[in-house]
């Protein structure tokens, strides 16, 4: 079942609901995603960007990539927030089944000649790509590169449909408001859902929803019913699997893994069912057969 993500997301295109993308940081994370979305029969994306690479190690893809052709739902391995040429040429060659290049934060021609330089090498071995226009938020210092939440440069519609012409890219991530990491309780989120109403009336291709951590429910919900096709799930997942381990060392005598691991786990799937849940993607896994 392991998949390209132009395979993933064109039938959540097609069906109108969102694919999460989970970024994973060790094997118990990704053992608990690969098992949550199948429980719920929920199509998958595995995320993992260069500084989440830079801790597994590149030996960990070919057992997420067995884990995956055992799955009994549709999964992608995703490089996530590559920023150059020559790491989205490491994601294929260690075996990522779909890769983002992000050079969000270049001018815009830079970012064209980039993104369609990453797409020709791809395109060419069978696999997608992901492009992005538009900045997203960091809320802070742990979070993927982002500009100041006052700073965000929005999406503009008709640069989107040039960008998407002139580059080949499968899907796009769209700024519309959404920031990386955690927002500060004094700190309300806001999407410009008009905004995207109007660019997916533009773009016939997958929408991706960055920093999708931390915002309401609410907003998250009504994006997937405008047309956002996969959300990046980060945060959210790695801060309840932390906490719930915190918990667990306060008792110094733990030490085994079986020990340790399994309670973290439980606390992550319960978000990420969440999660699943409300990108209406439960159940969605039949369709790709």
């Amino acid at each position: 079942m392991l998949i390209d993500g132009r395979a993933l997301l064109d039938v959540a295109n097609e069906n109108n609901f969102a694919v999460p993308a989970f970024n994973i940081s060790d094997w118990a994370m990704g053992k608990g995603i690969f098992e949550i979305s199948e429980e719920r029969e929920a199509p998958l994306i595995v995320a993992i960007h260069p500084d989440e690479v830079s801790h597994l190690g590149h030996d960990l893809l070919p057992a997420l990539i067995q884990r995956a052709h055992r799955s009994s739902v549709p999964v992608t391995i995703h490089w996530d927030h590559g920023g150059t040429y020559e790491q989205a040429l490491t994601a294929i060659q260690i075996g990522f089944t779909s890769v983002m290049i992000d050079a969000s934060l270049l001018p815009f021609e830079e970012n064209v000649a980039i993104t369609r330089r990453v797409v020709e090498s791809a395109h060419a071995v069978g696999l997608s790509v992901e492009g992005e226009l538009g900045t997203i938020g960091k809320l802070d210092e742990q979070a993927e590169e982002g500009v100041a939440v006052s700073e965000i440069t929005y999406t503009e519609p008709a640069e989107a449909v040039e960008f998407v012409e002139r580059t080949g890219v499968d899907s796009l991530a769209v700024a519309v408001g959404t920031a990386h990491g955690l927002y500060p309780k004094h700190v309300k989120p806001e999407l410009r859902l008009d905004l995207l109403q109007q660019i997916k009336a533009a773009l016939p291709i997958p929408l991706v929803l960055h920093g999708g951590s931390g915002n309401p429910d609410t907003e998250i919900g009504q994006a997937v019913k405008l047309g956002i096709n996969k959300i990046n799930i980060s945060s959210d997942i790695k801060v309840v699997y932390h906490h719930a381990m915190r918990a667990v060392l306060e008792d110094a005598g733990v030490r085994e893994p079986n020990a340790i691991q399994p309670a973290c786990v439980a606390a992550m799937k319960e978000v990420a069912a969440h999660k699943i849940d409300l990108f209406d993607a439960a159940g969605k896994a039949s369709l790709y057969r």
